[in-house]
């Protein structure tokens, strides 16, 4: 009877396996693509993620430094073995470096920050000091101010209106703020629009540090003198090398002046640990802060001024240094010329082990994978590029001057741009261009999560409905389908999605590997390897994840993209926005109302200096009219495709090169040439960073934030602009249907 039970087992099994659909691909193709599949899977190893980790981390890897270069020269000798066409592309890109740093509290008092991080015993890279970048935030403006000190809580926006209200102005001050919330970058660049002539940037227990769980090394979080080194650049204006906007920052490139450059900041910025904190933050007096304001520290916190003054001077060494991209290419055997890349950067603030080297061991190994079946004759039917991209944790650096520099060819030839950036145990996530939406659904269904042995999919899924209150569980249960995430900023797809439309996503584990080490000497082999990822389980995962994801897209007859998802994406986007609208009408009358009964003054605390606000302007009715129609012409040419790529294996050769051609390009349709308001390199109508979120996504962009900044003839302009791009990408799916007749 046991033997009739696993018999039939068996039969289901492979009656389920000839039974299944794979987008883009031919039933006759199918089986022969999950064949493919299957050995990908049996030859992903997680100890050469181990081996390679240990020595791309084995010394810190910046920009310009010499560990930097000797692991661009291991990967690509990897490449050439492998079987892979290989180069270094190198470009010349501007990299500040500290100096000299100084914050000293003045007065009774005194106290100079140490600005350090100790060696660790338990670590064996942590003493590397020689070698490592000092604490710093990169293109920070040079600067020498002494100031008094107020608190202003993340530094966004939305704080300051806070601090009005409580009549505190940051005018002539310096300040000090948390980090989270918002891109580091966003801080100093408010901070100095509204008076402030230095900015001091620290990382709060109560966000990665004892409050979150023990400290390193006892456990993963941030010890006292822990310190996130990062950016400053306001890279949601343009990233790269900040000299060559806009162009590839090649040797010979014409350059911007430094003094010409608007990216880089323009007061002094500098990252500390919350051991240096506590005294500035002890100093200060003023209104205790508003409750979700409060950190971890054991003080009451004041938002101040501080009672002493406090005194920033940094110096930098604004230096051009070299950067070096490993770019490795299997070309096609049927579309040399349709190129599917994947990309993960490989430079880091210091041993840099979860960022980036998790994800890019992952990314070698996929690498190595596919040329194992590609000796077996199982080469990809499009071109395979796999790319390790230095200089990514300044600006974008590698990536962005290369996508410049080759910015026709890319727009002609690539299907696809995967990125990762770090990895760790826990639950796969997705962010991308909705097109891919339906595909990414179905890869994450074949991969097996090695912590349950469910598919990464249905964990995914239990996770949801775990979080989800009582009536999103509700509405959860039973629908497995994972909507993926839209891209703002912060890693590599950026230069592809946003500059050139070219179809991108972001993938990687996570949720169980939480941590404070992040952009700090901590950031080791050690760390990663006992709290993030001990045995690369999730390394493997990623490699099963990515790697199924490029050779799908490498070897699809049809290329899987469903844009009638990116249609009714961009059509929740568009609900959003008039919701956001209406609720700042509401809003707007509301506060008006208080203003004008008065109410406002019966509440305030004479001892708090609290300010009444002014009524504001009325919100208008925006025109979506022209939006409208566009919308409802791309719906139906949306489904239109999607009925017709049914039919698709009927095409001859010539006519489904043709189809390809149109589907791949097809998003860069939603580019909008002129670019989006102060910022013409982000061309994507549709996702973008936002101006004053960072890595936060702005959708519809030009619309949304028009609307935030109350600039409502912007919105409106954007509104049009975005009816004209919606109707331009209409006629490139019209093509695609015009194929089939």
């Amino acid at each position: 009877m046991r033997f009739i039970s696993i018999l039939f087992l068996v039969a289901t099994s492979l009656f389920a396996q000839s039974q299944q659909k794979l987008s883009g691909f031919f039933p006759s193709n199918v089986q022969k693509q999950l064949e493919y599949e299957k050995q990908f899977d049996a030859i992903i190893s997680s100890s050469n993620q181990d081996a390679w980790m240990k020595f791309l981390t084995s010394r810190p890897h910046h920009v310009g430094s010499v560990q930097g270069k000797a692991n661009a020269d291991f990967m690509a000798d990897l490449f050439k073995q492998w079987g892979y066409e290989t180069e270094l592309a190198t470009y010349e890109v501007l990299f500040p470096t500290p100096k000299s740093r100084l914050l000293e509290l003045l007065g009774d008092k005194k106290f100079k920050a140490k600005l350090e991080e100790p060696a660790l015993k338990e670590d064996q890279t942590s003493g590397q000091k020689s070698e490592q970048l000092p604490t710093y935030n990169a293109y920070s403006a040079d600067g020498d101010v002494t100031a008094e000190l107020v608190f202003v809580n993340r530094g966004i926006p939305a704080d300051y209106e806070e601090l009005e209200k409580m009549g505190v102005s940051v005018k002539g001050k310096i300040v000090i703020a948390k980090y989270g919330g918002s891109w580091r970058g966003i801080k100093p660049k408010v901070a100095a629009e509204h008076g402030a002539i230095g900015c001091i940037i620290y990382s709060d227990p109560k966000d990665d540090g004892y409050v979150e769980g023990d400290v390193y090394p006892q456990g993963p979080f941030r010890p006292q003198q822990g310190v996130q080194r990062g950016s400053v650049m306001d890279m949601p204006v343009y990233p790269g090398d900040p000299t060559t906007p806009g162009y590839g920052s090649t040797k010979d490139a014409k350059r911007l002046d430094i003094k010409d450059i608007t990216t880089i900041m323009k007061i002094p910025v500098l990252p500390i640990s919350y051991e240096d904190a506590l005294p500035l933050l002890t100093a200060l007096g003023g209104p205790v802060v508003p409750d979700a304001w409060k950190g971890g520290l054991p003080i009451t916190y004041h938002v101040g001024p501080s009672l002493s003054k406090v005194h920033l001077a940094l110096q930098f060494n604004w230096d051009i240094k070299t950067l070096f991209n490993v770019i490795a290419k299997m070309k096609g055997e049927k579309y040399p010329d349709e190129w599917v890349i994947r990309g993960n950067h490989h430079d880091g603030w210091v041993n840099g082990a979860a960022d980036p080297v998790s994800g890019l061991v992952s990314e070698m190994e996929e690498a190595r994978a596919i040329s194992e079946l590609a000796k077996k004759g199982m080469k990809p039917q499009r071109t395979v590029v796999f790319c390790a991209w230095d200089g990514e944790e300044p600006a974008l650096l590698g990536s962005t001057e290369w996508v410049e520099d080759h910015a026709v060819e890319l727009q002609k030839k690539t299907v696809a741009y995967l990125n990762s950036d770090g990895n760790s145990r826990g639950f796969v996530g997705f962010s991308g261009s909705h097109a891919l939406e339906q595909f990414f659904n179905e890869v994450a269904a074949d991969v097996i999560d090695p912590q349950t042995g469910v598919s990464v999919k249905d964990r995914r899924y239990a996770k949801s409905i775990s979080d989800a209150d009582r009536t999103g569980r509700a509405k959860m249960y039973g629908n497995k389908y994972m909507k993926i995430g839209a891209l703002g900023a912060g890693s590599d797809y950026s230069p592809f999605f946003q500059h050139l439309g070219i179809p991108s996503a972001n993938i990687g584990f996570g949720g169980e590997g939480s941590g404070g080490e992040y952009h700090s000497i901590y950031d080791s082999y050690d760390h990663y390897t006992r709290f993030k990822d001990p045995g690369f389980q999730y390394g493997t995962a990623l490699a099963k994840t990515t790697g199924r994801s490029m050779m799908r897209l490498a070897n699809a007859d049809v290329l899987p993209f469903d844009y009638s998802i990116l249609v009714n994406t961009i059509g929740d986007y568009l609900t959003d926005v008039r919701g956001q609208l209406d609720q700042m009408r509401n809003d707007t009358e509301l506060e008006n109302k208080l203003v004008g009964d008065k109410l406002f003054d019966l509440a305030k605390d004479p001892k708090l200096g609290f300010k009444s606000p002014v009524a504001k302007s009325s919100v208008p009715f925006l025109d979506f009219s022209k939006v409208d129609n566009a919308m409802f012409q791309l719906k139906s040419t949306a489904e239109s495709l999607k009925s017709a790529l049914s039919k698709a294996d009927k095409l001859g050769s010539e006519k489904l090169t043709i189809l390809n051609g149109i589907l791949f390009r097809a998003e860069q349709q939603l580019l909008f040439e002129k670019g989006l308001p102060r910022r013409p390199w982000y061309k994507h109508m549709i996702y973008a960073p936002g101006f004053y979120t960072g890595y936060g996504v702005k959708t519809l962009p030009g619309i949304r934030e028009g609307i935030e900044e109350r600039n409502w003839n912007e919105a409106q302009s954007y509104a049009d602009n975005l009816a004209s791009t919606l109707l331009q990408f209409n006629v490139s799916l019209q093509k695609a249907v015009q194929v089939f007749k």
